[in-house]
Order: structure tokens, then sequence, then C-alpha cells
């Protein structure tokens, strides 16, 4: 069994600190999630989440889409690949729809 030094510890030490600086540290949160604009569809159609979460929409889609709920939110027109985020603060039922479709219809129910 080897006795570790103190030079052993400072070395130790220095490897985790300098891992630690120079590894990337991940920004999303566990309780994110996304919905997809696919062919003229919010999937998933429902959503049950917690109040905090933050939702993005991204258009998959070839034609450009909105997500807009009355009163609540209201993206840009999103492009192909192009995503919108909004936090849910408050609980309650999200209707939403795209105002360019507007038979495009999802629901975000905040818990």
């Amino acid at each position: 069994m080897k006795t570790l030094t103190r030079r052993d510890f400072g070395v130790d030490f220095g490897l985790a600190l300098a891992a630690a600086i120079l590894l990337p540290a991940t920004t999303a949160r566990a309780d994110d999630t996304e919905v997809h604009i696919d062919n003229f569809v919010f999937q998933p159609a429902e959503l049950k989440i917690k109040v905090g979460t933050t939702v993005t929409w991204t258009n998959r889609d070839d034609i450009p889409h909105t997500v807009v709920s009355a009163g609540k939110f209201r993206s840009k027109t999103l492009d192909t690949d192009d995503k919108f985020s909004f936090t849910f603060t408050n609980a309650g039922d999200y209707k939403y729809f795209c105002s360019l479709h507007p038979h495009m219809t999802g629901m975000i129910k905040v818990e």
C-alpha cells in the first residue's frame, strides 16, 4: 500500500482543478423539454410539465410556422430549423396554435 505524500495530493488536486476549468459546463436543465414541428403537426401535441420548465419548439418543416398562445406568448415566424423557447412560470393549461396554419394546435399542461 502506497502512502500519499503532500506532493501526490498537490498533483491530484491540480489535475482535478484543471479538469474542472477546462471541461465545459452543461447549461441544459433536466426539466427542459422540446416540441418538434414536423409535417404540419406539433409533436408531442400535448405535454405535462412542472412550473419552471422551459419548452423549446423547433421547426423541422420546409415552410414557416409560428407558436402562439393567446395573451401568453408568441413566437416570430420560424423558418426551417428555427427555435422558440418559453419558460412556464405559472400553473395552468396553455393551448397554442400556428397563426399561419390554425389547424395546427397543441397543449401544455403546467402543474
